[in-house]
């Protein structure tokens, strides 16, 4: 098998506008890695988009979670439960808000913004919450660092992106002038962008890590949220 980075396009529906999301398989010889698996409920999309690149769901190895918000590890619960074979890795950031030793910072986001929110969006923040709150934990099986260089696709290497959360990695391939950005750029109308710079945990972070993923040497940057951009 030749190394591929396959880019999923999973389309849906999310209070009446439709939207979209960019999980990311490499694949080489010996394994077949997930980059990120969606929303709850979204394992279903998962495995019609794999199959659709023909690729058997049951084949994954492994699933990377670049960081530990409902709509990268959403449906990671349902993925380990029916592919108790493929391992689960994160950076040493997230991994125990994966796993559930510590509390989402996203959700405690959400919980502190919820008294401050005007009367017309408090049902919403409510809604938001009880969701965040219904994402299930799980073991994490591979702990990586920024630095670490994985065997993927003939070396891909992990990158410390903090802002959006505080452990966010991001994948650079550097034989394949590859960047995976996560969610430490989206892109808005095409161009690169922070996303929901608002919400970033840490919002000087996030500046810092969209420039440094910006200065590497890359043909084309994968968005979680947007796609493709050819540098």
């Amino acid at each position: 098998m030749n190394n591929k980075i396959i880019i999923l396009d999973i389309s849906f529906q999310f209070g009446g506008v439709e939207d979209k999301i960019h999980p990311v398989v490499l694949l080489d010889d010996k394994d077949i890695v997930l980059i990120d698996c969606g929303y709850m409920g979204f394992l279903p999309n998962i495995e019609t988009a794999l199959l659709d690149n023909g690729i058997e769901p049951s084949a994954l190895t492994k699933v990377l979670i670049t960081h530990h918000d409902h709509d990268h590890m959403g449906s990671l619960f349902d993925l380990k439960k029916k592919y108790p074979h493929v391992q689960i890795v994160a950076s040493a950031g997230e991994a125990n808000y994966i796993n559930g030793t510590l509390k989402s910072l996203r959700l405690e986001q959400a919980e502190m913004l919820q008294s401050i929110l005007p009367e017309t969006q408090k049902e919403f923040g409510k809604q938001f919450i009880d969701m965040l709150r219904l994402v299930k934990p799980i073991p994490v099986d591979i702990t990586i660092n920024s630095g670490d260089i994985m065997p993927w696709c003939d070396g891909c290497e992990i990158i410390s992106t903090p802002g959006h959360t505080p452990g966010h990695i991001s994948l650079y391939l550097s034989k394949m002038k590859t960047l995976i950005a996560g969610d430490a750029i989206v892109l808005e109308g095409g161009i690169p962008a922070l996303a929901n710079p608002q919400f970033a945990l840490d919002k000087e972070a996030a500046d810092c890590s969209f420039d440094k993923l910006l200065k590497l040497v890359a043909n084309r940057i994968i968005c979680y949220h947007g796609g493709i951009y050819d540098c």
